[in-house]
């Protein structure tokens, strides 16, 4: 088969994961066919062959966006992990990742009703089930919702600090902090 016509038709999946790459490095601003296909050494024709238009692209992209970030890490920890141990390992792996694609698709949702409506979702969805794991730890009911959405508030505020000295923490500060939230 001829080279260009494989590279011509990416897959899909190749297609969202460079856009969601593009759009943590760049923004939203970069989010256009023609840069895209270039970026991929493609021709704007196999983005047509998997999208209507950019529009159906972003969408695809948020969805891409909370499969991963939301869904694929909820399910992980459900299927491997019990108790308050839950809350501790979602704190580590929350704390400790790139923040560029959160951050970029936060800045999207700033100007985009449809955007902050999925956003608004994934982050409902998010406080939600830390509320699930506090109960399942042993948290009342009536505190649980409380705790998770300051902790979730923590995580999204983390990503501002600028000065890098506060921009991190510790396994064991993690450890400290995840057992104040399921007493």
């Amino acid at each position: 088969m001829d080279d260009q016509l494989t590279k011509d038709r990416l897959t899909r999946s190749a297609w969202l994961d460079h856009g969601l790459r593009i759009l943590a490095r760049q923004g939203a601003d970069a989010l256009k066919v023609g840069a895209l296909a270039t970026g991929l050494n493609v021709s704007r024709g196999s983005f047509y062959w998997h999208f209507k238009d950019i529009s159906e692209f972003r969408l695809q992209l948020l969805q891409r966006w909370q499969e991963r970030t939301t869904d694929q890490v909820i399910e992980g920890i459900d299927t491997s992990i019990v108790g308050a141990a839950r809350l501790t390992h979602l704190m580590k792996l929350a704390f400790n990742e790139d923040r560029s694609l959160d951050r970029a698709i936060r800045s999207m949702a700033s100007t985009d009703a449809d955007v902050a409506k999925m956003v608004a979702s994934v982050d409902a969805r998010r406080v939600g089930y830390m509320a699930k794991w506090l109960i399942e730890a042993g948290v009342e009911s009536q505190r649980a919702l409380p705790r998770a959405e300051f902790l979730y508030w923590a995580y999204i505020g983390q990503s501002a600090v600028m000065d890098p000295r506060h921009s991190a923490i510790t396994e064991l500060d993690v450890d400290d902090l995840s057992a104040l939230f399921t007493r």
